[in-house]
């Protein structure tokens, strides 16, 4: 997710040489180095070359169990921190670093890696206009920012963060679907996607609610509820349901350190 950041503010403009980028993989550092940025084998020298760049921020994009390690003395000079680690809270975050540091949390998506993610952030109790203002433009080059509260995060991880999981899961069984009934497999790929993209739109443009569109397809007696009539015997909106309540549970368990 860091380097589709790094992609999308060079798509809008943002001057490559004004991105430092520490990792300590030297596999990972070259592929950066191909996007024009600079990079580091050390977070503290990152950091020195931040500053004298007078740098708007820092962002924090690594694993939830590397956290500690990542934050491990380290002074951000007066540059608020931008974390988009699932599950980790801006008082743990904040229990890192240097009394007074300004935190923000994000969780974006991996429709981001094409521009078209969507974002929730909080506001640590550090940070105010300027440093949303930074970071909501930071996170519009990976397409929609919404402003949440802190408590709400977790369950936005276990929907729009895992969420496209559970979409590109139903993508393919829409597909195998249509290969059972005799579909060729690319005509149902075409199909499926065509299928989903359209309907997603039709939720987004007319605003309605899902049900109301969904009864517009379901015509007494015909395909559509024969259907809707097999799902729902198996249970499927409950069974999305349970997944985001899973997947919530399980970035509350890996912001309290669990593995």
């Amino acid at each position: 997710m860091g380097t589709a950041i790094i992609k999308g503010l060079l798509k809008q403009g943002y001057p490559a040489n004004a991105i430092c980028v520490a990792d300590p993989d030297p596999a990972r550092r070259q592929l950066l180095a191909e996007l024009g940025v600079a990079t580091f084998a050390d977070n503290r020298a990152m950091l020195a070359a931040l500053n004298k760049q007078e740098a708007d921020g820092v962002i924090l994009a690594v694993k939830p169990q590397v956290v500690p390690e990542a934050l491990a003395g380290l002074d951000l000079g007066g540059l608020p921190l931008l974390s988009i680690v699932a599950g980790y809270k801006v008082a743990a975050l904040e229990a890192l670093l240097p009394a007074g540091t300004k935190v923000l949390r994000a969780m974006p998506n991996t429709p981001a890696l094409i521009g078209a993610g969507i974002t929730a952030l909080a506001l640590g109790a550090q940070s105010g206009s300027a440093e949303q203002d930074w970071a909501e433009k930071v996170l519009r080059s990976l397409g929609q920012v919404v402003l949440v509260p802190e408590s709400l995060m977790d369950a936005v991880t276990g929907l729009s963060g895992s969420g496209p999981g559970y979409v590109y899961l139903f993508i393919e069984a829409l597909i195998d679907g249509g290969v059972l009934a005799g579909l060729p497999r690319a005509l149902a790929r075409e199909l499926a996607v065509a299928t989903v993209l359209g309907s997603a739109r039709m939720v987004a443009e007319t605003n309605e609610h899902p049900a109301v569109l969904r009864d517009m397809v379901t015509s007494p007696g015909g395909t559509t509820i024969a259907g809707l009539h097999t799902l729902e015997e198996a249970g499927f909106s409950g069974q999305v349901m349970r997944a985001v309540l899973a997947a919530t549970d399980r970035a509350k368990a890996l912001g309290e350190g669990k593995k």
